[in-house]
């Protein structure tokens, strides 16, 4: 079964007129990240390995 994606944008985006932040979309059992000036490149992973890089990052261990 297809789901169609619904991108969001980061909170920590600029704000301005660019394409310089980070977009999600959560489809089930899946996490998908893109940047907004390269949307047709995605990186997709499930939660568990998003959630240890990002918690290796605040460590400042990845």
């Amino acid at each position: 079964m297809n789901h169609i994606l619904r991108w969001q944008k980061s909170t920590f985006s600029d704000g301005g007129d660019g394409n310089t932040c980070v977009e999600i979309a959560a489809s089930p059992g899946t996490v998908h990240l893109r940047e907004s000036d390269t949307p047709g490149v995605e990186l997709s992973t499930s939660t568990g390995p998003l959630a240890h890089l990002i918690r290796a990052v605040k460590a400042g261990t990845a």
